[in-house]
């Protein structure tokens, strides 16, 4: 940073938003928008030229997304804020933001003081991701990923659904009745079910299953 006054660089195809942003910014002590940017392109000019601390850009542009401009920019500079600002806030575009390496994702839904805040922030530390709703999304991916049934469970639990007890599965997947159980148990587990119905139920809620042919 210059004389610690934060050189901010916007991006989005739309001005008036820029325009908007730039005012919000104006308005904080110790910024300066050196330039806006209405592409991909321009803004990696821009970046080129002007050397910016942080750089807030929207996740849609005519020539590519905000991301192409974060992957380029956290390969050349490491040292540099990028936030990613969009009205696309869903956990998906969460995720591509931090594991392309931006410093922080802000909803357009946001105050502007939030998005200002967001790239002073980044200025100051722009290896870390700053998100809203990150914790929310880190607990639905794990939600998520912990509720996957392997290969050999969904069998079980298909055979489940037919109505076949563990001696029988085991018979029937060339396993041990202990081995049948272990794998019933991890089902339920990650089901979050304590019996063979509240299983079979809460599969076909999430399409594990399409139907159950034996009555629960």
């Amino acid at each position: 940073m210059t004389n610690d006054v934060v050189r901010v660089v916007l991006v989005d195809d739309h001005e008036l938003i820029r325009r908007g942003l730039r005012t919000s910014f104006e308005l904080e002590p110790g910024i300066e928008v050196v330039a806006e940017a209405g592409s991909v392109a321009e803004a990696l000019a821009c970046c080129e030229e002007l050397v910016p601390d942080s750089v807030v850009t929207d996740l849609q542009l005519p020539d590519g997304t905000g991301l192409d401009i974060v992957r380029r920019l956290r390969k050349q500079r490491p040292d540099i804020g990028l936030i990613v600002l969009t009205m696309h806030s869903g956990d998906e575009q969460i995720f591509a933001a931090m594991e392309a390496g931006a410093s922080g994702f802000v909803g357009k839904e946001a105050p502007a003081g939030e998005v200002v805040r967001a790239a002073l922030h980044a200025a100051a530390s722009p290896r870390t991701f700053l998100c809203s709703g990150l914790a929310g999304a880190m607990m639905r991916r794990g939600s998520a990923e912990s509720s996957r049934l392997s290969e050999r469970e969904h069998e079980v639990l298909l055979l489940l659904a037919d109505g076949l007890g563990s001696g029988a599965i085991g018979s029937e997947l060339y396993m041990s009745e202990s081995t049948v159980k272990s794998h019933i148990g991890r089902i339920y587990q990650k089901l979050g079910a304590t019996n063979r119905a509240q299983a079979l139920v809460t599969a076909m809620r999430v399409g594990l299953l399409s139907n159950v042919r034996q009555q629960v």
